[in-house]
């Protein structure tokens, strides 16, 4: 069979990698054909159409300055998907660029289309759920609450398991002393909190400056920034110069595993720090805070912005957004988290229910096994 995927950004890199390798051990003679990054190109030995790189662009601005790169991106990609005639086209997330596609595919070429890690559209943008289901023929959902969202809006969708799980339970020095990961990185014997401030350089940019300042006068910690999968590390040079302040690459799951805490801007990455159980904050800035959060209670459809709480249907985590992202509000709250036990441990307890709630590990396999028994049944 041949699998065309488009992934429009790192997590989705990670994501659609590990769905690859499980295609690949249902299907022997698989090919894979798609635009994203190092992680699929390394599963099918081959390079990217497009690299997530030259594709993702974030807010009014950015998209408009780049418009005319990302029309190119999509004639190139449409051209593309005509000339190999996939068996299916798989998207992962990035919504603005791939429900186009979607559309194209189905109109113009009519070659299935699965969606693999859906747009939460359930936050914001609910009328995308009319393309969905008039452009999409199977949605594999990856978040619970997802499922009743859209049986809400008559359309059946399918719970296949959360790849994050996949992803952590497949991670490198899982079971890593810390001192063997201090010697690696020539890291001080002393507890580690770790910073995670988006995967943009706009979230970067905006992020990174307050989480910094914030942690000024916990000096019995090392700080350690976890550099985001396509940032050049001379990116995170304007804001840690003069800084005892630490950034490692390709380490996110082992240095998180071994810190006491984390900084985390919303996304996949909460997620991923509550399952390797480690106490976090939510920091994300938002321009205009005031009106930022005013928009947030009275426009968007959800009551929390991180996945954990989302997933736990309470605030399992604090969520410091907006008008709260303040370095008194992240101070206080890493003092709680770091010191008084019974707030953390309350949180640790959170986790446990929340791992309950995502069930096993399984999800990229579960994708690629429906994946490839719809296909052989259209056979």
């Amino acid at each position: 069979m041949k699998y065309y995927l488009i992934a429009g950004e790192a997590s989705g890199d990670l994501h659609a990698s590990n769905l690859m390798k499980s295609i690949k051990e249902l299907d022997a003679n698989a090919e894979f054909r798609f635009l994203g990054g190092d992680l699929m190109a390394h599963q099918s030995n081959s390079k990217p159409l497009i690299h997530y790189r030259d594709m993702a662009f974030m807010g009014f601005m950015p998209v408009l300055l780049n418009a005319k790169t990302i029309l190119n991106n999509m004639k190139v990609c449409k051209d593309d998907i005509a000339k190999y005639q996939p068996d299916v086209v798989i998207l992962i997330d990035y919504p603005g660029f791939n429900l186009k596609i979607a559309k194209y595919v189905k109109e113009q070429l009519e070659i299935p289309v699965y969606y693999y890690i859906a747009p939460k559209v359930w936050a914001w943008k609910e009328y995308r759920v009319k393309s969905f289901k008039k452009y999409v023929d199977e949605m594999l959902l990856i978040l619970p609450f997802e499922v009743e969202f859209y049986k809400k809006h008559d359309y059946k969708t399918h719970y296949i398991g959360n790849p994050t799980l996949d992803a952590i339970e497949a991670r490198d020095y899982k079971d890593e002393k810390f001192e063997d990961f201090i010697a690696a990185n020539n890291l001080e014997s002393k507890p580690i909190i770790s910073i995670m401030a988006g995967s943009r350089k706009q979230e970067i940019s905006k992020n990174l400056p307050m989480m910094l300042e914030s942690l000024k006068g916990f000096e019995g910690y090392q700080i350690l920034i976890l550099g985001a999968p396509g940032i050049d590390a001379r990116y995170y040079d304007e804001y840690t110069k003069g800084l005892p302040v630490t950034i490692v690459f390709n380490q996110t799951y082992r240095a998180l595993a071994q810190s006491q805490a984390a900084l985390v801007t919303s996304g996949t990455a909460t997620l991923e720090t509550a399952i390797l159980n480690i106490p976090q904050i939510v920091c994300y800035h938002t321009p205009v805070p005031k009106l930022a959060y005013w928009g947030f209670k009275n426009i968007l459809h959800t009551p929390y912005i991180s996945l954990v709480n989302l997933i736990a249907g309470r605030e399992v985590v604090k969520e410091l957004f907006a008008k709260f992202f303040t370095i008194d509000n992240i101070r206080t709250e890493l003092h709680q988290i770091l010191n008084v036990k019974n707030y953390r441990n309350n949180m640790l307890s959170n986790y446990d229910e929340l791992r309950k709630i995502l069930g096993k590990a399984g999800a990229s396999h579960n994708a690629a096994q429906f994946i490839v028994d719809k296909l052989s049944e259209s056979q």
